[in-house]
């Protein structure tokens, strides 16, 4: 399996973030989530960068969730439980550092936003997409697995609640003209128009008052993340189930997998 890299390049007080693993549609490794907030350690100590973007590379895909095939290493039904928990701290902890940035952010969808990749997209302040981008957490037809109650919210905040469950109880996949017209995206930009796009778009960014919108974001962020409950037996609850194990082994076999309710 190729471990993939997420790159960081700074020019003009712009940095770009690309998730390159174009081969699995960026399907994020264990590194790439490390890389990832690194990354975001490195530009939160970086007072000349005035706006982050994140894209995929490859052009097919902005996320296309976590590698299903690295939850073959979790253990036996009661350890992927806390394999499970360990897992999903991981995933908030990274996701947190992208939100507490203290610059702008800008995801840029070219393709599927799918799982992990629907989490850093929406914890990033503005989103463009070209017309054929598709977001979803399709797990109840996948995985069997479960979100984070944090990540629950930071998707409940940009897309509404109606929206979350049909993403997430009835694994639908929502297109691009739905995510514009409910706000999800500022705008959506032909495959063609997309670099001018966001350049204009940074620009904008770039020219007004830093410390307004880094005390902005850290406050809307908090407001988010005010009095989240515990959330650590319904993750181990999931992770630690029949079912869990049948959607792994289900997904890597390529076939339908049959669920218990276990």
């Amino acid at each position: 399996m190729s471990e993939g890299q997420v790159q960081l390049r700074i020019e003009g007080g712009i940095a770009s973030v690309v998730f390159d693993r174009p081969q699995a549609r960026n399907a994020m490794t264990w590194a790439m989530y490390g890389q990832l907030g690194q990354i975001c350690d490195t530009l939160q100590a970086d007072a000349s960068v005035r706006v982050v973007t994140f894209r995929g590379a490859g052009g097919e895909a902005f996320v296309a969730g976590t590698d299903i095939e690295q939850f073959k290493a979790f253990g036996s039904s009661r350890d992927s439980g806390e394999d499970g928990v360990a897992y999903e701290r991981q995933i908030d902890q990274c996701i947190q550092k992208l939100e507490s940035l203290p610059m702008p952010s800008v995801a840029v969808v070219e393709g599927w936003a799918i799982g992990g990749g629907l989490a850093i997209a929406t914890a990033c302040d503005f989103r463009i997409a070209t017309p054929a981008s598709r977001f979803g957490v399709p797990i109840a037809k996948t995985l069997g697995n479960c979100l984070s109650v944090a990540n629950l919210a930071r998707l409940s905040a940009v897309w509404g609640m109606p929206r979350v469950k049909r993403m997430l109880l009835l694994a639908e996949i929502i297109s691009a003209d739905e995510a514009l017209a409910c706000g999800f995206l500022l705008q959506l930009s032909e495959a063609g128009e997309v670099d001018a796009d966001l350049a204009r778009l940074c620009e904008r960014l770039g020219a007004l008052a830093p410390v307004t919108q880094s005390v902005t974001r850290e406050g809307l962020r908090r407001i988010t993340a005010q009095g989240l409950p515990a959330d650590e037996d319904l993750v181990r609850r999931c992770y630690g189930s029949a079912d869990f194990r049948e959607g792994v082994d289900a997904f890597v076999a390529k076939r339908s997998p049959a669920w218990k309710g276990a």
